[in-house]
């Protein structure tokens, strides 16, 4: 089987994980902050906070803000439930914005129109990998006075206009997911050049503490362990050699299909440098997504949806704000994206397989 996504794993990684084991000093503590310290160096940021996890992560940097009961918060419709979910648990209302077909993230006219009193934060998901329109973003902050929250987790090394994502924004939330661009298994951290915001991250991540025993707040044990930030670091010396690799996938992807008229292919902005964490294409005609997914499935191809179910249909999320006729551009993209495999273990004959399976497809299945 040929995978959609894979984590990528050396020798050097498992060393490095070993060695932590064997120290016997698991919980977070000076890997940890190495780890943290690295990934701000290479983020260009003031602060990284790690956490257990991507939607943590979220959460906090959502009350880290200042998000509480009467604010709103916008979020692409087309996203992970995540986006949404953690400002509802925030105790904020979520508002749903329709995206751009060009790169799948958030369209900022419509978050314009939705824009209240209330609207505490607009939370940009640079998608698939690929930055969302930052600039149009802060002008929108400087005139509105909203709050700019760039969901990262699946852009970490992405760049817009020169700049790392995750460090354009008020805050920043990433995600080490074993699918993610670095893992940690499962792990996530919050970016910021605000001191207040941090602060709030590292106390509310370890039960408000200041000092052994001493709570100056209500909070969570949601830290990393010195294990997975010891994978993170090691995993982060390669980040942009695996994102070049991803890269250059894509690139013989893109090769490879010259001339197929019934695939639309990622769009790189000029102004942006795709990750490719995912390769997700539009698959033309109705049905023929799901027909090529169980073509590639049988034939030892594995692929994904992502997402088969836009966040407005969302029976959890059936009591929260939608722009006006919200959103016939996301509703129109989960019944055609479909992600085909890539990740820095796959090989070039790899994806030569996999194009020619689909080329072959669409020569027996005109749609």
């Amino acid at each position: 089987m040929i995978r959609v996504s894979s984590p990528y794993i050396t020798e050097e990684d498992i060393e490095a994980v070993v060695s932590v084991l064997r120290s016997g000093m698991l919980a977070f503590g000076s890997v940890g902050k190495e780890f943290e310290e690295a990934l701000a160096r290479y983020l260009g940021v003031k602060h990284v906070v790690a956490v257990s996890n991507g939607t943590t992560a979220l959460y906090l940097s959502l009350k880290g803000l200042g998000v509480g009961p009467g604010d709103e918060v916008v979020v692409p419709d087309f996203t992970f439930f995540a986006t949404a979910s953690t400002a509802a648990l925030a105790g904020a209302t979520p508002v749903l914005v329709d995206i751009d077909l060009d790169t799948y993230t958030i369209d900022v006219g419509d978050v314009e129109r939705v824009l209240t009193e209330r609207t505490k934060i607009v939370v940009p998901v640079h998608l698939y990998g690929h930055p969302a329109d930052m600039d149009q973003l802060l002008s929108l902050s400087r005139e509105r006075g909203v709050l700019i929250l760039e969901d990262c987790a699946q852009a970490l090394g992405s760049e817009y206009r020169g700049v790392k994502v995750g460090s354009i924004g008020h805050a920043g939330a990433l995600s080490f997911y074993p699918t993610k661009n670095i893992t940690t298994c499962e792990g996530g951290a919050i970016t910021t050049n605000l001191d207040d915001v941090a602060e709030y991250v590292r106390l509310a991540r370890n039960h408000g503490q200041r000092s052994r025993y001493y709570h100056v707040m209500l909070g969570w044990n949601m830290r990393m362990t010195d294990v997975q930030a010891a994978l993170g670091l090691s995993q982060l010396r390669r980040l942009d050699e695996m994102i070049e690799r991803r890269r250059r996938l894509a690139k013989l992807y893109f090769e490879e299909f010259e001339g197929v008229t019934h695939l639309r292919l990622p769009y790189e902005k000029p102004w942006a440098k795709h990750s490719y964490n995912l390769f997700t294409v539009w698959v033309e005609g109705e049905g023929v997504r799901d027909k090529l997914a169980n073509y590639l499935r049988e034939r030892g191809v594995e692929t994904a949806i992502h997402y088969p179910i836009p966040l407005h249909r969302q029976p959890a999320l059936a009591n929260v704000k939608k722009s006006p006729g919200c959103c016939p551009k996301s509703e129109e993209a989960s019944k055609h994206v479909l992600t085909l495999p890539l990740h820095p273990g796959l090989r070039d004959e790899d994806v030569r397989v996999v194009s020619a399976l689909v080329k072959r497809f669409f020569a027996e299945h005109r749609p």
